[in-house]
């Protein structure tokens, strides 16, 4: 049977729609940085085409060595100006700045990834692999919570999840090159927006 990190590791991706406190070990992720307005920002879509593109020709090239379902669509997220989180609606999205990423598998070394941009290059080759990188992150202490509903309407739980850090005795921390989190459960091309399930994380450190 196949791997699922979203079902072997719950923790990660299954939260409760109440916040909860976690510590995030080190993972493998192929990662794109980019800027702009997700909803029309022809560089964002770029972006998640490479990645899906590269993460399924990792899994296709290596079934001997691991079957495993390609984990979801991530993002760290902020904004071009001192923007710092705590519930706030971004009205102008094209200020975003983002990094988006999808797991890899611990066997995905630097020869594996490099194989995949080769296939990739092939299928596509007016893309720019050379947009994405492999990267261990280590996010640390965290806190997050489910949201289940349309993407502008995370301010308000944004706001409890940092209210509840707070309230626990700690500090959100967004310095060191720490960001808002994102993990996309859903589809929003086959969910409604009000079905939609979105691990939102926040980076702490104790007050």
């Amino acid at each position: 049977m196949a791997i699922d990190f979203k079902k072997t590791e719950k923790e990660l991706y299954q939260p409760k729609t109440s916040p909860s406190i976690i510590d995030v070990p080190e993972m493998k992720f192929i990662a794109v940085d980019g800027k702009g307005d997700p909803n029309s920002s022809a560089e964002y879509a770029a972006a998640v085409e490479l990645l899906y593109g590269l993460s399924y020709a990792i899994k296709m090239g290596n079934k001997a060595v691991l079957e495993y379902v390609v984990p979801p669509l991530e993002g760290f997220w902020e904004v071009t100006d001192d923007f710092k989180g705590g519930g706030a609606a971004i009205t102008d999205k094209s200020k975003f700045v983002w990094t988006m990423l999808i797991r890899q598998p611990e066997f995905v070394t630097s020869e594996v990834f490099e194989g995949a941009r080769t296939i990739f290059s092939k299928k596509k080759p007016n893309s720019n692999v050379s947009k994405a990188r492999l990267e261990t992150i280590t996010e640390g202490l965290c806190v997050q919570v489910m949201h289940i509903g349309s993407y502008d309407n995370e301010p308000a739980t944004v706001a409890t999840l940092d209210r509840f850090a707070v309230d626990n005795g700690y500090v959100i921390d967004m310095e060191g090159g720490r960001r808002h989190h994102e993990i996309y459960l859903s589809d929003p091309r086959k969910v409604a927006p009000e079905k939609l399930k979105t691990v939102l994380r926040h980076p702490i450190r104790r007050a």
